[in-house]
């Protein structure tokens, strides 16, 4: 792997981590955002009230959990952002069991939103492992040694 590709998935981990951070505070601020064109509630809705600041704080962790994982050199930047994308495919899956009853309009920009985050974010993941475990290894062996 080129040096060139880790570093755009570093960036691009950082863009969505940082996304997240945005949307989570948002949701956390004004609920009735993400909840509206998932689930079709209105701004003084209970549920959607509920379900948009748990979707926030949500977010919220994925993203700081990302953020500090990218800014630290020994970061596991492979696990979060692997549990961005499990949760951006358990969204999916969560809307596809109660397609019939989302808001028309809003199902499939919200379902093809979560899942191309989802590929794209398990697809970096796999990426960075793969990248931190090769830097690791590389690091730990002595100068002048041959690989294994």
């Amino acid at each position: 792997m080129t040096p060139a590709i880790p570093a755009l998935l570093r960036r691009g981990a950082t863009a969505v981590a940082a996304g997240r951070v945005a949307i989570g505070l948002t949701a956390l601020a004004r609920p009735s955002l993400p909840a509206r064109p998932w689930v079709g509630a209105g701004p003084d809705d209970l549920a959607a009230s509920v379900f948009g600041r748990a979707l926030g704080a949500r977010d919220l962790a994925l993203g700081l959990g990302a953020l500090d994982a990218l800014r630290r050199p020994d970061g596991d930047v492979g696990t979060w952002v692997a549990a961005g994308a499990i949760s951006d495919a358990l969204d999916v899956a969560a809307s596809a069991l109660a397609w019939q009853r989302l808001p028309r309009v809003w199902r499939w920009l919200v379902v093809s939103s979560a899942g191309a985050a989802a590929c794209v974010g398990l697809a970096a993941a796999a990426n960075l492992a793969i990248a931190s475990r090769t830097t690791s290894a590389a690091r730990q062996e002595p100068p002048g040694a041959l690989p294994a």
